[in-house]
């Protein structure tokens, strides 16, 4: 799973949100480290739309324009636990090597000689 996709299911994991929310809360979720373009997010909101893991929670007339609102399904939610699980087994890992002595590599001086 890609980072922003990671990001998007976080935003919605908490409650159905517009898009304008989902980009603001994956700038947050992210520190700044990532940011959705509207044509990003909504290509993205469509294939994870299609691959059941987010539905149409509702939509509603703002200033004459259509919000449409988001959620996680249970797909989504189990997707985004088994990321999460592996995310954390791949960190723990690292912090694993991490806590080690780290050894310098030694190289062996072989010498040769002349055998009369």
């Amino acid at each position: 799973m890609q980072e922003p996709t990671f990001l998007i299911l976080t935003a919605l994991a908490a409650e159905p949100m517009h898009g304008y929310g989902v980009i603001r809360t994956v700038d947050e979720l992210s520190g700044g480290d990532v940011v959705l373009r509207p044509g990003t997010l909504y290509g993205a909101l469509d294939r994870l739309t299609e691959q059941g893991l987010v539905e149409v929670d509702r939509e509603e007339a703002v200033d004459g324009r259509l919000r449409r609102y988001h959620r996680l399904t249970d797909a989504g939610a189990a997707a985004l636990a088994a990321q999460v699980e592996r995310l954390r087994r791949h960190a723990d890992a690292a912090a694993t090597r991490l806590s080690r002595p780290r050894g310098r590599t030694a190289f062996a001086v072989v010498s040769l000689g002349v055998i009369r």
